[in-house]
């Protein structure tokens, strides 16, 4: 008698005790009209947690913590949030300026970066407490503050990032975060509008809007200062509106080459890494925002501004074609790729959904409710530099 109770105690304590959740299938959605943060898994394509109270997140971005449990939200108006993604709780939050427009986190996990229109500058917080650790005005050469966008990650837990109305590209370097080293890169060009890093680390390169160029600093040797890139790429040709800024941080990477949208044209770049020369321009129904590589390379897939902002391109990258154009639904505002590359997700703003695609049948396989998505994050960045 007395076993028989054990074991039926044994039992029911096994079945109350919830199972362990991994995190390497997770991700976050934002829900940007309602300040929401939607908690996603890509295995079984589902909603797991609604995570409320996040602010203003018309321009969200996140990051992950190493170990892929929290998620670092960086809100426009001026809050960075720590969410708990197996909890689906805040599990801090500080509103550390009046207008921010993203951030990074260090190599080694411990800082997290936010980078600030208003004031204008860099503040950088502990990732354990959210405690303010440095804060790095962004004050340019001619002693105005300016504006930071493209504030991304580099080795030695660094900070690259760019100043807009300066014109100029600053490297942080944070191994001792109390003093901050800073090594200023004055005349870039005209307002540098995002930035990306290589996977490798190596390469910082900052679009430039008012001359349609890139500039390249190679962290390896910033010695030797910026060079020009892609400079002029639209020389002679009558300037086209510009809808909406294209988006860098999303880049693509196929074999050697960078694939980037060009500023006001209906043109995907390409450039050759090994020489940093332009490749290839390939055409598209509409002005680029995101190009996105398929993680092995074989495809992009390209969204739009306005009014091709209810399509998808998907271009073949050995072929330079496009092989299909998609109509996913209203607004499509982020893609994400699953980390080996077998599906994709995007957001329908304006049909208030989710649309994951099978990369191979170009099929969707599933939809899921949303209200007002945008930015799309999988944890699998967390192992990324630059994202």
């Amino acid at each position: 008698m007395r076993a028989s109770i054990l074991l039926a105690v044994t039992l029911l304590l096994s079945a109350c005790a919830a199972a362990p959740r991994a995190t390497g299938d997770l991700g976050v959605v934002v829900e940007r009209a309602d300040g929401r943060l939607l908690v996603v898994e890509h295995s079984g394509n589902t909603r797991l947690a609604s995570v409320e109270g996040l602010g203003d997140l018309s321009h969200a971005s996140v990051v992950f913590s190493r170990d892929e449990r929290f998620a670092f939200v960086f809100g426009r108006d001026g809050g960075l949030t720590k969410v708990d993604l197996l909890e689906g709780r805040i599990a801090g939050r500080v509103m550390q300026s009046g207008n921010s427009i993203g951030g990074a986190i260090s190599q080694d996990g411990r800082l997290v970066a936010v980078a600030n229109y208003t004031p204008g500058g860099v503040k950088v917080f502990d990732t354990a407490t959210l405690e303010l650790v440095a804060d790095i005005p962004a004050i340019g050469a001619d002693g105005k503050r300016s504006k930071v966008v493209g504030l991304e990650d580099a080795p030695g837990n660094r900070f690259a990032f760019s100043l807009y109305e300066a014109g100029e590209i600053w490297l942080a370097d944070l191994k001792q975060p109390q003093a901050p080293k800073i090594t200023r890169f004055p005349g870039i060009g005209k307002l540098p509008y995002d930035a990306l890093v290589t996977p490798d680390g190596r390469f910082y390169l900052a679009g430039l809007f008012g001359e349609d160029g890139i500039a390249l600093l190679d962290l390896w040797a910033p010695e030797k200062g910026v060079r020009r890139v892609l400079d002029a790429y639209g020389k002679g040709e009558q300037a086209l509106p510009v809808f909406k800024m294209p988006h860098l941080e999303g880049w693509a990477q196929a074999g050697n080459e960078a694939f980037l949208p060009a500023i006001g044209r209906h043109e995907v770049l390409g450039i050759d890494m090994g020489r940093w020369t332009e490749s290839a321009r390939i055409p598209v129904l509409g002005q680029p925002v995101f190009v996105m590589a398929r993680p092995d390379g074989r495809q992009l897939w390209v969204n739009f501004a306005l009014p091709h902002n209810d399509k998808v391109q998907v271009i073949d990258v050995p072929s330079r074609t496009v092989i299909a154009t998609l109509l996913p639904g209203k607004a499509i505002l982020h893609l994400e790729f699953t980390p080996r590359g077998e599906r994709v997700w995007l957001s329908a703003r304006d049909s208030d959904k989710l649309v994951v695609y099978d990369t191979e049948t170009l099929e969707v396989v599933a939809e899921l409710p949303a209200v007002k998505p945008s930015g799309i994050f999988f944890t699998a960045r967390a192992h990324t530099t630059g994202l």
